[in-house]
């Protein structure tokens, strides 16, 4: 697919500007508290937009650190950077991600993760795969024996206990939970069959998108909270091998929430 080959050429040419600076000095600034921004992803989005623009110069663009440009029928959804605290602190758990949706479905994306040198990709209809190897979800078929993987909002301090209800309730009912750091990958660990299920919440449409359709071709399951369609523009994500998803489901939806914690104080939701 000519999407797909140009995502996957767009992620390792990302993957490129990040591998130059993973021992340099990357000049990390602060966009919040938990938020940082770093020269690299700066220079990688900036060859990746540039490399789309003399491609396709009509489609548009949804870029994390740039925002959204142009209003063409194809867009591009890039995270040039997903992890990036992460590769700040030389934590080696750090990607770039390229996603392609046109008319409102995502139909190719590509996730490279410059450590391992590990190409994950996806077409809608055409499967799922590394290196170009094909990649299957786990055969885990109870949330019991499965390994978790999930990541915290930059509001964290804000939503504590929303996060950290939900943390405690997979910790309960699973066999290990892990925290990574990077959205992209933990969707590309579910599909490998790495992990078995993830759950985030207040991510953005570069942090899934091409992880999306990687999971799902890979035989894999991504809904909301509620089992629900999940679309990346939305603000929950809960992604699984498809075996355990209905008990993921039901954890989610027996954890704490701020409605419960207002009708406690006696206060009205509105």
């Amino acid at each position: 697919m000519e999407y797909l080959d140009f995502a996957i050429e767009l992620a390792r040419a990302g993957g490129g500007v990040l591998k130059h600076y993973m021992t340099r000095e990357k000049q990390v600034e602060l966009k919040s508290r938990a938020n940082l921004v770093t020269i690299a992803d700066k220079e990688s989005e900036a060859l990746v937009i540039q490399r789309i623009k003399e491609r396709y110069p009509d489609h548009a663009i949804l870029a994390e650190e740039s925002g959204a440009s142009g209003s063409g029928e194809g867009k591009w959804i890039i995270d040039p950077l997903d992890g990036t605290t992460n590769f700040a602190h030389q934590y080696p758990f750090f990607c770039v991600s390229v996603a392609f949706e046109q008319r409102g479905e995502i139909l190719c994306g590509a996730v490279y993760d410059p450590v391992r040198d590990e190409m994950f990709s996806a077409a809608r209809g055409a499967g799922a795969f590394v290196n170009d190897q094909p990649i299957r979800v786990s055969d885990t078929d109870k949330l019991g024996s499965a390994l978790i993987i999930t990541g915290f909002p930059y509001s964290v301090r804000e939503k504590i206990h929303l996060a950290m209800s939900q943390f405690e309730a997979f910790i309960m009912e699973s066999q290990a939970v892990r925290r990574g750091g990077s959205a992209a990958l933990d969707l590309c660990y579910v599909a490998i069959g790495r992990c078995d299920g993830f759950w985030e919440m207040d991510l953005h449409p570069w942090d899934t998108a091409a992880g999306q359709v990687i999971l799902e071709e890979a035989g894999g399951r991504v809904t909301d909270f509620s089992g629900d369609s999940f679309t990346a523009y939305g603000k929950q994500i809960l992604a699984s091998n498809g075996r355990i998803h209905e008990e993921m489901i039901s954890v989610v939806g027996k954890t704490y929430s701020p409605r419960d914690e207002q009708l406690k104080d006696g206060g009205r939701i509105r």
